[in-house]
């Protein structure tokens, strides 16, 4: 009988161990298949091409076995801060990181960089190549010089026009202007009678066309520096009665900006591949987070022009195939 127990109590000792051991297993294997966690930082979401930027990062991140989180800072450098202060906090990996500004932002990627995350800077770049691993860039002084030439021709070279910018403190508000009027100021039949920042906002370019006008009754063409200030413009002018005579050109590749061109209305914008800049930050820092530490400190994507000639080729932010 004291056989008979002591063989169960031993089974039952045994069969105790066994089960604390699957259960530890078990433990560390949902520890070892626990995902790193990437931030995916947006300057803003108000708008379709941060929204394609954003989305595009995050799933991009997902499929390649991340855990990926999107963060919008409003375009309020405040509210990137406390998303860089909450990230550094939670044992966040990398950083895929679109900019409010190109100085004020360069105090969070450096806090970054101190606590060992890697940073990839996504469209907008910041003004300390350094502090980041990489930035990918859209090519915005090439893309504008290609938008100024075609300026130039579609207002044979005489006339005058005004400018709307983007967020002043935002490289490619002038990268684009630099581009511009790198070819358009060799024209001296061509007068801009002003220039003024909307934002990058459509509402507040409306205003600031209406503005123009008020000022100006002679405008004849109307450079932006994005496609949400373009159909802004174009709001404006449409309003005032003179979408005939006032020409409005954009830059983005916007659905909105590609079918106002499909229908005359827009005269031409410059495509950007916020899917290419997305993907590609992602990948690299998948590549960084796998050892490999041999990166281009800026990479730019190609922009590429889109008239009423060419625009079947294209859809929103991006080249049909």
């Amino acid at each position: 009988m004291k056989n008979n127990l002591f063989a169960l109590l031993l089974t039952a000792v045994v069969f105790s161990v066994f089960c604390l051991g699957l259960s530890s297993c078990k433990r560390d294997k949902n520890k070892t298949q626990a995902k790193d966690k990437i931030a995916v930082v947006i300057s803003t979401l108000n708008n379709p091409w941060f929204v394609v930027l954003a989305e595009t990062a995050k799933e991009r991140a997902i499929e390649l076995g991340y855990e990926a989180v999107l963060f919008d800072s409003q375009n309020n450098p405040s509210k990137e801060t406390e998303h860089f202060d909450n990230i550094l906090s939670s044992d966040y990996k990398a950083i895929l990181f679109n900019p409010t500004d190109a100085n004020g932002s360069v105090v969070n990627v450096k806090a970054a960089k101190k606590a060992g995350i890697p940073v990839f800077c996504m469209d907008r770049e910041i003004n300390d190549a350094e502090s980041s691993v990489s930035q990918i860039l859209s090519d915005n002084f090439s893309g504008c010089v290609a938008l100024g030439q075609y300026f130039v021709k579609k207002l044979d070279g005489k006339g005058n026009y005004v400018e709307i910018l983007g967020i002043v403190g935002d490289n490619n508000t002038w990268n684009r202007s630099k581009g511009f009027h790198s070819v358009v100021d060799n024209y001296p039949q061509l007068k801009m009678l002003a220039q003024q920042t909307a934002d990058f906002d459509q509402n507040k370019a409306m205003e600031v066309m209406e503005s123009m006008m008020q000022a100006h009754s002679d405008i004849d063409a109307v450079f932006c520096g994005n496609d949400a200030m373009a159909m802004g413009a174009y709001q404006a002018i449409l309003a005032a009665g003179k979408a005939d005579r006032i020409m409005v050109f954009g830059f983005d590749g916007s659905q909105d900006v590609v079918n106002a061109i499909k229908e005359g209305k827009i005269e031409a914008t410059a495509m950007q591949f916020p899917k290419t800049m997305a993907r590609t930050a992602a990948e690299f820092a998948d590549r960084y987070l796998k050892a490999d530490r041999n990166f281009q400190k800026k990479v730019p994507v190609a922009v590429e022009l889109v008239t009423a000639d060419n625009v079947h080729k294209y859809g929103a932010f991006e080249k049909l195939e």
